[in-house]
């Protein structure tokens, strides 16, 4: 049986570490975070690090010489030509990385997650599910689980795609605002639906 790639996207506060806990958990998925490969990535030593610091300055490191993410973000936020560059810079490195893990993964579910929306991600995936909260409920866990205001989310909400461009962009959408029973049973729905689909030998 070949693998199968699943990209999941969503915006912020959608629970995509939900689904992903799910997968990994309950499906045996290997689950690979772009966001996290990127960190790895944007270490003091790797090439990546070295690009942003020279575009960026040593305004963005803390004093151990990391990275500050904080600081980083405050930078390019609302500047919309330095985050496109500091994205030239990452991405084509962090996708290489990304479609490494995921080639030379022992699992054959395996499950790429990231927020930004590319042709590269959507063509090295077999299908790609689209995780959906309303906007109401995302405002609400991301106030309780990481402390942002309103006003906070609502910005980093904007700055990201829209949920008609996210619908457009998969194949399938998984509505997370229930409970985990609910989003589970929809994952494992979405799962048999597609081996049901596959020919067998």
């Amino acid at each position: 049986m070949e693998k199968r790639i699943i990209g999941v996207t969503g915006g912020v506060g959608a629970g995509k570490s939900r689904v992903l806990k799910i997968l990994a958990g309950d499906f045996g998925a290997h689950v690979i975070q772009a966001d996290e490969v990127a960190k790895a990535l944007m270490e003091p030593g790797q090439e990546c690090y070295r690009r942003v610091v020279e575009y960026l300055g040593d305004s963005i490191l803390a004093e151990d010489g990391t990275i500050d993410r904080q600081a980083m973000a405050a930078l390019i936020f609302g500047d919309g030509e330095k985050r496109r560059q500091v994205d030239r810079l990452t991405h084509p490195a962090v996708w290489q990385e990304v479609w490494r893990e995921a080639e030379t993964s022992p699992n054959r579910l395996v499950v790429i997650e990231a927020a930004i929306l590319g042709q590269e991600f959507r063509d090295n995936c077999q299908e790609m599910w689209y995780v959906y909260t309303s906007r109401e409920n995302r405002l609400l866990r991301l106030a309780k689980n990481r402390g942002y205001s309103e006003e906070k989310s609502r910005a980093i909400m904007e700055s990201q795609a829209g949920e008609a461009e996210f619908e457009a962009f998969c194949d399938r959408r998984i509505d997370n605002n229930g409970t985990l029973e609910e989003t589970r049973r929809q994952i494992d729905g979405l799962l048999t639906e597609r081996k049901a689909e596959e020919p067998t030998i």
